[in-house]
Formats: structure tokens, C-alpha cells, sequence
């Protein structure tokens, strides 16, 4: 090293605070810092240089180290969010840069693949040898490129097919509480829907669903042609994150090749909370019921991603599961959701615990694209199938006690006639599908008869 270089270096370590030392793998030189407090799961640093959403590498006590990233700086001290647990760190521990981006691997290789966060492989089989490398936060798509979404997608599911259908390339939220039959609707898309390849984020939720959802719900079957990314609620935040995004940028090369991409997220209100625990932890001001401001700018950056593609004929058709706090359809998540999604479905406690299922509330839940991607004539029957509905159920007390005189309402009492019958079109038998034509042909002769 000549004498400019040596005293480059030397500038650059009193100016930082910290050590100079050799990463492997790199070139040049490092400055690494010292750990100077954890606070939670927040670990602060000084003395090292780390750009926002870089990797840095700190070393526990046991000598081995502990990946953690930059999530926030403050003066001359950045803020770290390990990726995994940080047990045996101690104060004053090494960190150093990592100068690796943050890229992940995509290929046919993922297909019948269950993998974590960071891409490594949960079903037992060697890691995925894959040809491309894309950027885990991938890049915004040109709002007026985008291929019009022009194309109704069979999805399997009688109700949705006929009454809420669903547009090739939409992003639709599924709103509801804990035991509705949210994971049995997911399930029924799953296996049913017409797609080429099928993506699923678990995010946040139990461990004990990833096994069953495989298992019971994709099966043998489905898993030939899915890739699952698996972030149970027992990982830090920071994956739980990262999980959401390694989903999205597995369905995005998917479709730039020029396949049709179903991406199921369950749920992107534990992705919220994830980036709620990490905004707080790093000093965010709580605004919304305790959610920082950074939760409501991360969802439609997340959301924004999935659609139709800009330079193939691809498309990502997404299915966000939202959950309402103690069936609260009005929590900041489910109307921050609402805002940016291109419909909502909504699955109803009391339809569900009448037996009824899929438990579909027909008359909350909107496609906002069905009538840019159906007929007048399909049109005229949703809305003939959803008067009656309404009629029957703004009289269900009156008829139920007797109360309702027959001849006061002829649309009433049509409601009161069909009522089996429309009951009827909506259950559906989990393992039974119903294809797009079938289900406008089946409602067309409901109303008909």
C-alpha cells in the first residue's frame, strides 16, 4: 500500500471511529464499528459505514456471527435488524459491511420448492441451483405500459366466477377474522384456478399452517407447479418482510417470462405489523392505532408490483388475505388495503357459522374490474341476484317472526321464494370446481326458473 492509500485509510478510520479490516471475498478494505446498545430486537452501531437496507455481519460471543440489516442511521450510528436470532451478542461486539446487494435467485429450479425468507430450503432438499439473480425490491412498473387486464380468470369458485369476477393481472383482498374459512377459499383458488404458475407467502402466520397447507391444501399436485415462501410468526420481523418481498419478486420473473402467475399472501396484515415492530423500534412516531407512517407507504409499494406486465404477455393475478381486528372491517389495515387493492371480497362470521360456505358476504364484497370484463348480459344477472339478496336480507327479522305479509313486496316475495335456491349457488363442496361458464350458465338459469 503506498503512502496516499495509507493515509487515505487512516483519515477514513478517525473519521469514522472504527477499525479497518480485509472482508473476504471483497476488495479493498472495510471500516468496521462497534456495537453500542441493543435496545429490543434494534441493534446500534457506531463507527461503521453501511448503506440503508445493506447486510452488516456481527460477531457473537461464541465467535460465530449474526447477519443483520440496516434499517435506519442516526448521526454517525445506523440502526440493525437481525435476520435471524441474536443470542450470544455482546456490547461492544465487531460489526462489519457485508457488500452484497440484495438479490435473490429465480428460476424453474423454485417450482415444487418450500423456502424461507433468505431462499434456503425448508422441505429437506438441496437449495435451488438457479440461472438468474433480480433485485429483492425489484422496480416500479410504468403505470401507462401495463397490458389492460381485459380477460376474466377462472378461479374454481362458483360465486366468485358468476357474481365478483375476477380480471386477469387484479389484485384482490380477502377481508376477514379467524375461522371464517379464509385458508379453505385460498385453498379452493389454489387448486382450481387456471394459472401456469402458482406463488404462495405465508407471512407471519402459525408454523403448524405451512405442513397443512402444503400437504391438504396444495397437495402433490398443485406443489409441481408452486413455489412456497414460508415466514412463520416466530421469525424476526425483518424476514417476515423479507419473505413478502421474495414472494413477489419469485411471481415477477414468472410473468416477465410470459406466464400467467397466481400469487396467494397470507396475510399482508402480519406484513404490516412486521413493519410496524421494525418502524418502532427505530423511533418512528406511532400515528394510526400505533402504526407508523413508513406501514402505509410499504403497501402499495408491495401491492403495486403484481398486475400485468409492461414487455410480455405475463400477468400476476394476487390475492391478499386481510385480517379484520375482532371483525372490525374498519382497522387502519383493511382501509389502507381497500384503497390500493382492485377489489374486496368478504368472508362473514355469521354466514360462516350458519354453515354456509365459502362464508362470501355478497353484498360487501366488490370486483371493481367486473364490469370492464363481462357481458351486459351477465351484469343484468348480477344485479337481478344481488336485489333479491338484499330484499331477503333487509326482511330476514320480518319474515323470520312472521311478521311480513305476502303481496306487500313482489320483489320481497320472490326473494322469499328463491331464497333456497340462491343459498344454494353459493355453498360450494371444497374439493368440487366450477368453471367460469358453468357458473354464468348455473346463475342464468336460477334467475331464469
Amino acid at each position: 500500500m503506498d503512502a496516499w492509500a495509507a493515509e487515505r485509510n487512516r483519515r477514513m478510520q478517525q473519521k469514522l471511529g472504527g477499525t479497518l479490516s480485509a472482508v473476504p471475498g471483497h476488495r479493498g478494505l472495510t471500516v468496521s464499528g462497534q456495537l453500542r446498545r441493543v435496545v429490543g430486537l434494534t441493534l446500534e452501531a457506531a463507527g461503521v459505514s453501511a448503506q440503508l437496507g445493506g447486510r452488516c455481519r456481527v460477531q457473537a460471543a461464541d465467535g460465530h456471527d449474526i447477519e443483520a440489516e440496516v434499517v435506519g442511521f442516526s448521526g454517525d450510528r445506523i440502526f440493525l435488524m437481525p435476520t435471524g436470532d441474536m443470542h450470544g451478542v455482546l456490547p461492544h461486539a465487531r460489526v462489519t459491511p457485508l457488500r452484497r446487494s440484495a438479490e435473490v435467485e429465480v428460476g424453474s429450479a423454485l417450482l415444487g420448492r418450500i423456502l424461507d425468507g433468505e431462499g434456503y430450503p425448508l422441505d429437506g432438499q438441496p437449495k435451488p441451483r438457479c440461472e438468474r439473480r433480480v433485485k429483492l425490491m425489484g422496480s416500479a412498473l410504468n403505470p401507462l405500459m401495463r397490458h389492460p387486464i381485459d380477460q376474466p380468470l377462472d378461479v374454481g369458485v362458483r360465486a366468485i366466477n358468476a357474481l365478483l369476477t375476477v380480471g386477469r393481472g387484479q389484485r384482490i383482498g380477502l377481508f376477514a377474522g379467524s375461522g371464517v374459512g379464509k385458508s379453505t377459499l385460498l385453498g379452493m383458488m389454489t387448486r382450481f384456478t387456471a394459472a401456469d404458475v402458482i406463488v404462495v407467502g405465508l407471512i407471519g402466520e402459525r408454523g403448524r399452517e405451512v405442513r397443512d397447507f402444503v400437504q391438504n391444501i396444495l397437495g402433490a399436485e398443485g406443489m409441481r407447479r408452486a413455489v412456497v415462501i414460508a415466514t412463520p410468526a416466530d421469525r424476526p420481523p425483518l424476514m417476515r418482510l423479507r419473505g413478502a418481498w421474495l414472494a413477489t419478486a419469485i411471481a415477477e420473473h414468472f410473468r416477465d417470462e410470459g406466464r400467467h402467475v397466481l400469487l396467494l399472501m397470507d396475510s399482508l396484515t402480519r406484513f404490516a405489523q412486521a413493519q410496524r415492530e421494525i418502524g418502532l423500534a427505530v423511533g418512528e412516531p406511532p400515528t394510526t392505532r400505533g402504526y407508523p407512517p413508513s406501514v402505509f407507504a410499504r403497501l402499495p409499494q408491495l401491492v403495486e408490483r403484481a398486475g400485468n406486465a409492461d414487455r410480455s404477455d405475463g400477468s400476476i393475478t394476487a390475492f391478499y388475505t386481510v385480517l379484520t381486528e375482532g371483525d372490525d372491517p374498519n382497522d387502519p389495515i383493511s382501509d389502507a388495503a381497500r384503497a390500493i387493492l382492485d377489489g374486496h371480497f368478504v368472508l362473514s362470521r355469521s354466514i360462516a357459522e350458519s354453515g354456509l360456505y365459502p362464508s362470501l358476504d355478497i353484498e360487501r364484497s366488490v370486483s371493481r374490474l367486473a364490469h370492464e370484463i363481462t357481458d351486459p348480459a351477465q351484469q343484468a344477472l348480477v344485479r337481478d341476484f344481488r336485489q333479491l339478496f338484499a330484499a331477503y336480507q333487509g326482511n330476514r327479522d320480518l319474515i323470520n317472526i312472521g311478521a311480513y305479509q305476502r303481496g306487500s313486496d313482489p320483489r320481497v316475495d320472490r326473494a322469499i321464494l328463491m331464497w333456497p335456491k340462491l343459498q344454494d349457488f353459493l355453498r360450494q363442496g371444497v374439493r368440487e370446481p366450477a368453471d367460469y361458464a358453468g357458473s354464468v350458465t348455473s346463475l342464468r338459469t336460477l334467475l331464469a326458473g
